[in-house]
């Protein structure tokens, strides 16, 4: 094979025309951005949200912009929902190729000491952050593997590497995405089934502003190498880099994407 060839390539191994893929928390914030990219490439989405409305909503939008997508209603944190949301995603694209873990709860947690945290608030969020990534990805397995093939990211935080106070439960259910995504990387290795997490910083979702402080916000960034305000457009490359044949010999990793604010 000449130069030329190998050259000729490199552009088909970020190629995700004709792929299916379904995001969690699909319909609002970083997941409504991550659905209308992956869109934009082609893509067919399936826009998962626990409010119909956000998950319609989002999936109507592709369509009127010449995209597919079909929005689903899912409590992942429910086993039977998430078996649902699988079946929905095959019967309308015939197969599933990716699943982005993105719904989680936090946005709506209060900031508060560890131990004013509330029992039935900690096992909220560890049904939400934790079993519901475990129930999707249990949920896509038996099709990825049939295919031969499939990613799988996990979204974590970079919360982990500081020990970011104030909602340790987040913060420890979000440290249980690194360890869930090495481990079930390992164990669906054989079927060609890639699993990776990326962890991000403080991003500016609609979400997120809605919930913190100027004050807050910009304290944070003033660690950061690069010194501006993270962004949901900041995690895009990421995302379509681990969906695609361009990263098809990783797997098991943690990419931390908060603009050089921790280095490892």
């Amino acid at each position: 094979m000449s130069d030329n060839d190998e050259i000729g390539r490199a552009p088909a191994l970020f190629d995700l025309n004709g792929r299916a893929v379904i995001v969690t928390g699909g319909g609002s914030g970083i997941g409504k951005i991550y659905s209308q990219c992956l869109a934009a490439c082609g893509v067919s989405v399936v826009t998962a949200d626990l409010m119909q409305e956000h998950a319609e909503g989002t999936a109507k939008e592709i369509r009127n912009s010449g995209g597919r997508a079909v929005g689903v209603a899912v409590d992942i944190s429910d086993e039977a929902a998430t078996l649902r949301m699988a079946e929905k995603a095959f019967s309308e694209f015939g197969r599933i190729d990716g699943l982005i873990n993105n719904a989680a709860l936090m946005s709506t947690l209060p900031r508060r000491p560890w131990h004013e945290i509330p029992v039935d608030e900690w096992d909220r969020v560890m049904a939400v952050n934790l079993r519901g990534m475990f129930l999707c990805c249990r949920a896509v397995f038996p099709q990825m593997r049939n295919q031969g093939k499939g990613a799988i990211i996990n979204i974590s935080s970079t919360r982990v590497f500081d020990g970011t106070p104030n909602r340790l439960h987040y913060t420890t259910s979000k440290a249980g995405v690194i360890g869930f995504t090495r481990a079930l990387a390992r164990e669906v290795g054989e079927y060609s089934i890639r699993v990776n997490a990326i962890a991000p910083g403080l991003t500016l979702s609609e979400t997120q502003l809605a919930s913190s402080t100027p004050s807050y916000l910009e304290a944070l960034a003033k660690g950061r190498a690069l010194i501006r305000p993270q962004v949901p457009d900041d995690l895009i490359g990421a995302v379509l880099f681990l969906l695609s044949d361009a990263s098809a010999y990783m797997t098991g990793q943690t990419m931390s994407i908060d603009g050089g604010k921790t280095m490892h």
